[in-house]
């Protein structure tokens, strides 16, 4: 491996964060394990690397061939997320149809290598060559994943995969109320006066007794890779969370309701949830915890957001993270056929 490959680094708008790409010792460390690993798997650098520095990671692509397709990427985690580079390799053992699988783990300092995975499911969307029924198809085997996944719920949570699962999501809130330095005296208050409906909510979800699974916690079309047509892999679980599954529908059924139209955010709702009939709850039933979950999943969303390097300013970070929980109560519900 060339030691002298130059390098462009993008900090985006976080210019300010703190993270170990900063320490020498740290930077030489992490590139020369991927350049160990790359040369174990017989791949040669062939370009600059480009890194990519947020308050959450560490990305660095390294090209290895002359094609668009021909990379392989170093990921390192904040501390807090730092369980991802574990999930990931148990994920590609568990799920290996789903998931797109490292070529090198170090689960100890959270380090990940991994493959191209082929092209991101956003640009096939902007391209015009999916639609709303690709979303359908690619909701529902991520639905077929996380039911493959709930006898590992437990086994996840061992790994250090954030809890956000509905019996802890009270005390998550109260977290979240009481630390959040952007929150003020009066808004406290009012978050907390209505505490009691997210305690009903909690109750209500429980009962219908889904069990738990891998919540993506962020599943846009970002987070998503077309490898074939009508194949999908999932990827990137910097915050996900041991948590009901139904809450993984927040993110992608807020994106289709507002590029297609709400009647597509409730058949890609009932596309997400054919997989998980035969449970004992009715379809009816099943829509109603979809509705409470999606709500709920407001707080995993909040929580996500302080998952950074130690010492990087939090201040955006913590406005992002208080509008999710003022989206607990807040929130337009996503679904019209579907009381809130």
């Amino acid at each position: 491996m060339r030691h002298e490959t130059s390098m462009t680094v993008d900090r985006g708008q976080f210019a300010d964060a703190v993270t170990p790409w900063e320490e020498e010792d740290w930077r030489a460390d992490a590139l020369a394990w991927a350049e160990r690993e790359l040369g174990r798997r017989g791949l040669r650098e062939t370009g600059p690397r480009e890194v990519r520095v947020r308050p959450w990671s560490i990305l660095v692509r390294f090209r290895t061939g002359t094609g668009e397709r021909d990379a392989v990427w170093f990921k390192a985690g904040a501390p807090d997320n730092a369980f991802e580079a574990a999930l990931g390799g148990v994920l590609a053992r568990w799920v290996p149809d789903h998931v797109v699988t490292p070529l090198a783990v170090d689960a100890g300092r959270g380090w990940s290598l991994l493959p191209d995975g082929g092209p991101l499911f956003r640009h096939v969307l902007d391209a015009g060559d999916a639609g709303p029924e690709s979303w359908t198809r690619a909701l529902a085997q991520y639905a077929r994943m996380q039911r493959a996944l709930t006898p590992y719920a437990d086994r996840m949570s061992a790994l250090g995969v954030p809890g956000a699962r509905t019996a802890d999501l009270p005390r998550l809130f109260d977290g979240l109320v009481a630390d959040n330095p952007v929150l003020g005296p009066a808004a406290r208050r009012a978050l907390v006066a209505r505490r009691p409906l997210l305690l009903d909510w909690c109750a209500e979800l429980d009962g219908y007794g889904i069990p738990d699974s891998l919540d993506h916690s962020d599943l846009h079309d970002g987070q998503v890779l077309t490898p074939a047509p009508g194949r999908f892999t999932f990827f990137d679980w910097g915050d996900a969370a041991v948590a009901h599954p139904f809450g993984s529908l927040l993110v992608p059924a807020r994106a289709v309701r507002e590029r297609y139209g709400p009647g597509h955010a409730e058949r890609l709702r009932d596309a997400y949830l054919e997989p998980w009939t035969g449970l004992g709850p009715s379809l009816p039933e099943l829509r109603r915890a979809a509705t409470l979950a999606v709500r709920l999943a407001a707080l995993g969303r909040a929580v996500s957001w302080s998952r950074l390097f130690p010492g990087t300013p939090a201040t955006g970070c913590a406005e992002a993270s208080a509008h999710w929980v003022n989206e607990l109560f807040a929130g337009t519900p996503v679904f019209e056929d579907a009381a809130g």
